[in-house]
């Protein structure tokens, strides 16, 4: 069996490890971290050289010397090739791998950094009239319609089937929207697919683990979730 550990920023991209170990129903233990005040505690950032979440520790191999992995794509990966036989993932063979493929790394490579670039130009003060933020602001626009015309038409975003894609897209339109608004009202089929996705059992449990605090309805919702607001 596998032994394996979760290191968890709450209210982060970490939510999406406990989320994939609990649709492939591989047993885990969580440690969860509080912001502090809005970044990772010191207790996290001496865990690993980027400081950051989520890690995965496993000690399935070596108990004295586990392995610690950083990065929630190579986490994803990891766990869906060493431990759960390929599943939530497409095979080379089937038709749409090259969607899978595409939208499994659009979050990382693309969505989020394009939301967090329009989030960075907001708290350094840039009027949202200045071309900078205009310019962001056009590209987060971009992706998030990308992605809804994908989901117009199709159930998930590698087809017809959940894969690791959408467990890696979901936190950007539900917990990311606690640091950047992003109002969905637009974008009925991200709306529609965020309801077929959250209310999957493993979501449910993962978030009841991880962020038991986090309103789940309002996370869904077009206008989204209260703003994260720092611990003094």
């Amino acid at each position: 069996m596998a032994k394996l550990t979760v290191h968890h920023l709450q209210v982060g991209q970490g939510e999406r490890i406990p989320f994939l170990l609990e649709e492939l129903d591989i047993p885990y233990e969580i440690k969860l971290y509080q912001r502090n005040p809005f970044l990772a505690p010191p207790e996290l950032k001496e865990k690993h050289p980027m400081g950051a979440s989520p890690l995965l520790e496993d000690a399935t191999s070596d108990p004295e010397n586990p392995l610690l992995l950083a990065e929630s794509g190579a986490i994803v990966e990891y766990v869906i090739n060493k431990y759960g036989n390929g599943r939530l993932a497409l095979p080379p063979s089937h038709p749409n791998y090259a969607d899978y493929l595409y939208w499994l790394h659009f979050s990382n490579g693309n969505l989020q950094p394009t939301i967090f670039r329009r989030f960075q130009a907001r708290m350094f003060g840039i009027d949202p009239a200045d071309q900078r933020f205009q310019g962001t602001d056009e590209r987060v626009k971009r992706a998030v319609g990308h992605l809804n015309k994908r989901l117009e038409s199709n159930d998930y975003l590698a087809g017809d089937e959940f894969t690791a894609a959408d467990i890696m897209t979901t936190w950007c339109f539900t917990t990311m929207r606690r640091f950047e608004p992003l109002d969905l009202t637009d974008y009925p089929g991200i709306l529609a697919w965020l309801k077929r996705v959250t209310a999957r059992p493993a979501y449910q449990r993962a978030m009841k683990r991880g962020d038991p605090d986090e309103d789940l309805e309002k996370a869904i919702s077009a206008e989204g979730p209260p703003r994260f607001v720092p611990k003094s």
